[in-house]
């Protein structure tokens, strides 16, 4: 049984995709337990078929919506695994850049697996400048979001932060139609940013576009404490250190994956 993604190929003049391209360059290099893994590629004159291992539960979205609230232990298993794909794909200075419910797969035996390597790029130290139209619009970081192009890491961490909180609380924390309203749910929940708490927040793109911004800008609002914006949060200390590490204004000060690992939320994983 195997999964099979077909790319329409309807514009023969323009060729494959470079979403393919780049997902099929990419997915020939990962090859790790918690990354879902490419077994072929069939190339015809009309299509593209990418061929998959089949996880035979679905995406996380899906698996959470049938299964009802995650127990506390699979929401622990689940996201050492995400960490240990995601370590996995920085230390080859691979970037996700879609980490959300949707591409992460789950099989009968539990086990999970990043998926959807479409929009993921290398990237390079010093970095250079990238898109910052990448990430689903609910999972996106601040910082993206306000127009910066030369991010590393942080970025996949970020998204980590709110499926961590879609997880143990069975909605996205932050979920807008628009940029501009996803700016200011976040800001909502974790204050409005200034340069004292944010200090690179000054090189952003659109930071004075931000300043400007009466939609933004006209309520000032205070950070609310994250156990008390997601209540479960409040019986799990650890839980709660972790995601307070991942979900960061600075992107230079969030969590990286690796020392994810290492924090002891997953000290009672067998």
């Amino acid at each position: 049984m195997v999964a099979l993604k077909k790319i329409r190929l309807e514009n023969e003049n323009e060729g494959v995709p470079c979403t393919a391209i780049r997902e099929i360059a990419l997915l020939k290099e990962l090859h790790h337990p918690n990354i879902v893994q490419l077994l072929d590629v069939i190339h015809s004159e009309r299509s593209l078929t990418l061929v998959f291992e089949y996880l035979d539960q679905g995406d996380l979205h899906s698996y959470m919506n049938m299964n009802g609230k995650l127990s506390y232990r699979t929401i622990v298993s689940f996201m050492h695994q995400l960490l240990k794909g995601l370590v996995y794909c920085h230390a080859k200075s691979i970037l996700h850049r879609d980490l959300k419910p949707h591409n992460l797969l789950i099989n009968r035996y539990g086990e999970l697996k990043l998926a959807d390597f479409g929009l993921a790029r290398a990237f390079a130290i010093p970095v250079k400048k990238l898109t910052h139209e990448v990430v689903t619009l609910w999972y996106r970081a601040p910082d993206v979001l306000l127009g910066n192009q030369q991010y590393g890491s942080a970025v996949d961490m970020w998204s980590v932060g709110c499926i961590f909180v879609e997880m143990m609380t069975g909605s996205p924390p932050f979920a807008e139609t628009s940029e501009l309203m996803q700016l200011k749910r976040i800001f909502s929940v974790m204050g409005t940013p200034s340069v004292q708490s944010w200090p690179s927040i000054v090189d952003l793109h659109a930071y004075e576009a931000m300043l400007r911004s009466s939609e933004l800008m006209s309520t000032h609002y205070n950070a609310v404490p994250l156990q008390v914006a997601f209540k479960r949060f409040a019986n799990h200390p650890e839980a709660l250190d972790l995601v307070q590490r991942m979900l960061r204004y600075d992107p230079a000060s969030r969590i990286s994956a690796n020392d994810a690992l290492g924090h002891p939320f997953f000290a009672s994983l067998h």
